[in-house]
């Protein structure tokens, strides 16, 4: 009898495992289905449209990648309140968003939609084609989303890697699902066409009040497109800042919610349709720190044709050429310390600068440009025959290399230096030397906010 206790103990132990057991792979397997299920559900919420209206490959993402978040002012949904379905579809909103190569960034720079330019033509991708006109950016949309990039393209020599559209609906669900964002206003605020009555101070909207203040002209400056970019900024800064907050990353269910929001509201183009790719986007948007995400607007100037619209300003051009380059937008314009002894070491050695182009003065010019950083240029002269590519060639000796990678930043050109069989440094310039030079670093006067900035201040 006292041995047969200890037996009964064993088996009741092994049975309780055995449940245990059973109970866990039930719960695994509950636990697999349903993701599958929420997994099934998220990619099939998402809508797809052409990036482009011609076969032109994707561009390359080395320099960053480059999206363009597009509001929709569509109103073929079911909220009311903002006016009739009148079959039109534009852009209320444009941004254009530059993430850099190692997550280090983002700048995010808003197109106002009153810009006009010459419009490119686009083939019909489902939306009809446009034979090309001068208008409004905004309007691009009317022919879906790649009339839209196509027409940003030309507007700013920026390729883009991808869309993202977004109607009303779409953001009013989006602010839902963080449970409304906090946001602080200074004074109050009512604009009867935008549906917007918000007190002065501190407090959470939910999606139809964050829209109106986002969309509202009358309510700020003096009710202009361009007045309400600011506002803009406020709101964006403010999503940001709940989106990646713990009250919504460590809670699964409002996690959930959010990212149904946003698979639900958005139409993308097909690189960016599958999970992997938003989750491996969104994974590198939640690197960057939110200090370094900035939100800023196109500088403008009024249009020679109407007053009541835009056109870039000079610094405009300066923002997208850095875009291009992946150079921040507003970094020192003064060479950093670690960079002085490469300039002192580059002065004391001697440039012969060769013309491999057709451009006739052009070594001329870099010489005059080397004199006046304090360069000595022992000769100019022309290559015996034309390169295509721009050549900064070095002896094999100690510390030349770094000389010569002082010399190129110092003249603002983007080479790199090679050893050769020279006895100084010579710069061959090439039929690419205009793709290589560095943009000027001056400041750009915009108006901006980074994202991790108080919301009262």
């Amino acid at each position: 009898m006292q041995h047969q206790a200890p037996i009964a103990r064993r088996r009741a132990r092994r049975t309780r495992r055995r449940i245990i057991a059973i109970v866990a792979a039930v719960l695994v397997l509950a636990v697999l289905v349903t993701t599958g299920i929420a997994v099934l559900r998220l990619q099939s919420n998402i809508s797809v449209s052409a990036l482009r209206s011609s076969d032109i490959d994707v561009p390359d993402s080395s320099e960053g990648v480059n999206v363009l978040v597009l509001g929709s002012d569509s109103r073929d949904f079911n909220t009311k309140g903002f006016g009739a379905d009148n079959g039109t579809r534009r852009s209320d909103s444009m941004l254009l968003v530059h993430l850099s190569p190692n997550n280090e960034r983002i700048e995010a720079v808003q197109i106002p939609r009153d810009t006009v330019l010459q419009r490119p033509a686009c083939a019909d991708t489902g939306f009809g084609a446009y034979p090309g006109g001068y208008g409004m950016i905004n309007s691009a949309l009317n022919y879906g989303p790649a009339c839209s990039v196509a027409a940003v393209e030309a507007l700013t020599d920026v390729q883009l890697n991808h869309f993202i559209e977004v109607n009303f609906e779409g953001f009013i669900s989006i602010v839902d699902a963080l449970d409304g964002i906090n946001v602080c206003l200074e004074k109050p605020m009512t604009d009867p066409k935008a549906n917007l009555d918000l007190p002065a101070g501190r407090q959470t909207v939910d999606g139809t009040d964050a829209l109106a203040l986002a969309r509202t002209r009358h309510a700020v400056g003096d009710g202009s497109d361009i007045a309400r970019l600011g506002n803009q900024q406020k709101v964006m800064s403010a999503i940001v800042q709940r989106a990646t907050s713990r009250e919504v990353l460590a809670r699964p269910e409002r996690l959930y919610a959010f990212l149904d929001a946003i698979t639900s509201s958005m139409t993308v183009d097909q690189e960016l349709s599958s999970l992997p790719s938003l989750a491996s986007l969104a994974a590198r948007i939640q690197a960057v720190p939110t200090d370094k995400i900035t939100f800023m607007a196109m500088p403008t100037q009024p249009a020679p044709t109407n007053r009541n619209r835009v056109v870039p300003a000079p610094d405009a051009a300066l923002i997208f050429e850095r875009i291009k380059k992946d150079i921040p937008i507003n970094s020192e314009a003064q060479s950093s310390a670690d960079e002085e002894p490469a300039r002192e070491a580059a002065q004391k050695l001697p440039v012969s600068i060769l013309n491999g182009t057709k451009v006739y003065g052009l070594a001329g010019k870099f010489a005059d440009a080397a004199a006046e950083e304090g360069f000595t240029v022992s000769s100019i002269g022309t290559a015996t025959s034309l390169h295509e590519q721009t050549r900064l060639l070095i002896p094999d000796t100690a510390g030349a290399k770094k000389a010569a990678t002082g010399f190129a930043k110092a003249i603002k050109l983007d080479v790199s230096p090679s050893v050769a069989d020279v006895k100084e440094i010579q710069l061959v310039l090439g039929q690419d030397h205009q793709a290589l030079r560095i943009p000027d670093n001056k400041p750009v006067k915009v108006t901006s906010r980074t994202a991790s900035e108080k919301l009262c201040g």
